[in-house]
Formats: C-alpha cells, sequence, structure tokens
C-alpha cells in the first residue's frame, strides 16, 4: 500500500471513513461512555463504510460470497464476544458484542452465530448489501491467475479499534472479511480472542491486522499485552518485539495498541495501514502511509 498503489480519490476516501469512524468513538468518550461502547461504535462505522475490508465491502470467499469474523473484549471485565462466518449480520461486531453481553459461550460460527443473531432481535440482511464491484474485481483478478489460490499479499486488511476511557479501562474491537478468495471456511486471527483482538486493563488492548496466520501462531494480541504486563515493556516496544517475531515466521502486518495510562502504538512492518488516533488533549491523526 503506497502512493503508487493508491490514487488520490482512494487515500481521500479512506482519510474520510477514518477520521469518521474516530469522531464516533470519540464521541462516546467525551460523552462519558466507556471505552466498549467506543471501539463497538468506531468499528461499525468502518463496517459501513465501503472502502474497507469488514461489513460492506468485505472482499469476496474463493466462490464469490462475503463471510465475516469479529471480536469485542472488555478489559475490565475480560469478557469477550466472537463471530466467525457470518454472511447476514449488518454488523458483525454488534452481533460479537451481542455474544459478550447475552450468551453463554465467547465465540460463535456460521448458522449457529446468526441463529444467535435473531434470537436476540438483530436482524439479518441480504447477502447482497456486503457486495461492491470493486471487490468482486479483486476476486476476479485473483482468480485469472492460476496459481494465485487465495491473496498472499495481505492487501485488504482488517477493521479495528483501542480505546482508553476516563475510568481508566480499556477495549478492543477487531471485525474483517478475512482474505479474498479464502476457502474451505478460513477464520484468521481477527476473530480469535488473544491471537487479533485483546484487552486486559492491567496492561493494554490491541487490534491487530496482517497475515492471521502468523498472527495466530504468534497469540500476538495476548503477547503484547503479557509484554507489558510481565516485562514494563512500552505499548511500542512490546508491539515491534511481537511484529518481529511474527517477521521472523514470514508474517507482517501492524497493530494498534493503548494502555489503560493513555499510552498509545500504531506499528507497522508494511509499507502503509490505515490508521487514526485521538485524545482528550486535542490530539487528532489521519494517516496512511509510513510517513502519515
Amino acid at each position: 500500500m503506497t502512493r503508487d498503489t493508491l490514487d488520490a480519490a482512494a487515500i481521500a476516501a479512506h482519510r474520510a471513513g477514518l477520521a469518521a469512524a474516530l469522531d464516533a468513538g470519540r464521541a462516546v468518550l467525551a460523552d462519558g461512555g466507556s471505552a466498549i461502547d467506543a471501539v463497538t461504535v468506531a468499528v461499525s462505522a468502518l463496517e459501513d463504510d465501503p472502502h474497507f475490508n469488514a461489513g460492506r465491502g468485505a472482499v469476496f470467499t474463493y466462490h464469490g460470497t462475503n463471510e465475516l469474523d469479529a471480536a469485542v473484549m472488555d478489559g475490565q471485565t475480560r469478557r469477550a464476544g466472537a463471530v466467525a462466518g457470518v454472511t447476514r449480520t449488518r454488523n458483525p461486531v454488534q452481533l460479537a458484542r451481542t455474544v459478550m453481553e447475552a450468551g453463554p459461550h465467547v465465540f460463535l460460527s456460521g448458522a449457529g452465530a446468526e441463529d444467535f443473531a435473531r434470537d436476540h432481535g438483530i436482524a439479518p440482511v441480504d447477502p447482497a448489501w456486503f457486495a461492491t464491484p470493486e471487490r468482486l474485481r479483486q476476486l476476479e483478478e485473483l482468480k485469472a491467475h492460476p496459481q494465485a489460490w487465495f491473496d498472499a499479499d495481505m492487501k485488504y486488511g482488517t477493521v479495528g479499534a483501542v480505546a482508553r476511557d476516563a475510568a481508566g479501562h480499556v477495549a478492543a474491537a477487531t471485525s474483517t472479511g478475512g482474505l479474498t478468495g479464502k476457502r474451505w471456511g478460513r477464520i484468521g486471527d481477527s476473530p480469535l480472542i488473544g491471537a487479533g483482538t485483546y484487552a486486559d486493563d492491567r496492561a493494554g488492548a490491541v487490534s491487530c491486522t496482517g497475515s492471521g496466520e502468523q498472527f495466530i501462531r504468534a497469540g500476538a494480541a495476548h503477547e503484547i499485552c503479557a509484554r507489558m504486563r510481565l516485562t514494563g515493556d512500552s505499548a511500542d516496544r512490546a508491539a515491534r518485539a511481537v511484529l518481529g517475531e511474527i517477521g521472523a515466521m514470514g508474517g507482517v502486518g501492524g497493530v494498534i495498541v493503548v494502555t489503560p495510562t493513555g499510552e498509545t502504538s500504531m506499528a507497522f512492518t508494511t509499507p502503509g495501514m490505515f490508521r487514526a488516533r485521538a485524545d482528550s488533549t486535542g490530539a487528532h491523526e489521519v494517516a496512511i502511509f509510513g510517513d502519515g
């Protein structure tokens, strides 16, 4: 993801989407809301924006469907909820939140997750809601190359949010459509608690994006929190150390981190990562590339 591969219109659209999500989450916190409410609102905004690989705008599987994954975690209680392979839930992050708050389990998948949604008043949408012409073009481009059975370049990412509220509690949320051309019910790190999503008031909150298989093997989100909690690493030092381990496994990607004291990190090993952050001092940053 460089200025050579994203034109001016795409850059402007992604920056606008990031700013809107940031403002939505910041408004919750400014009104005294909780970190878990802030991350849910922010990720919902990104799921509704067709420029991002989550919700509407999710990439296609090899068979031309959209299969969505999401997770949330509350650092105060370490309660969590996650869903994978849903095809009819407009905002998977909201379903994951409902799993956390209203269900006896942490992780639901496929038809069972959709049944749970209906049982808890979440109306289904037509699967066509998620499809966009650009994502279909990407699938057709991938399938035009017989040697390419999935998006090995990991170009189309994940959305996530982390927040720290006025009470010092942290939370994380992550949502994705996965990889273009994914097959066999593949699930990446995004909905896996401890891999792509984790929050613990004793350390911080983490949401990840990148080559999911390596993030799973590293237990990336939990590992970052463990380093901060047990070794005293800063958020950025812990994030970069774990990304280094992932790199040694052949993976790439990035993470966003916030601690209960408000320390943040947005570290990545790729040329760019869609990212934004704001705080109560008036700081406000929206960036895409390594230099902004």
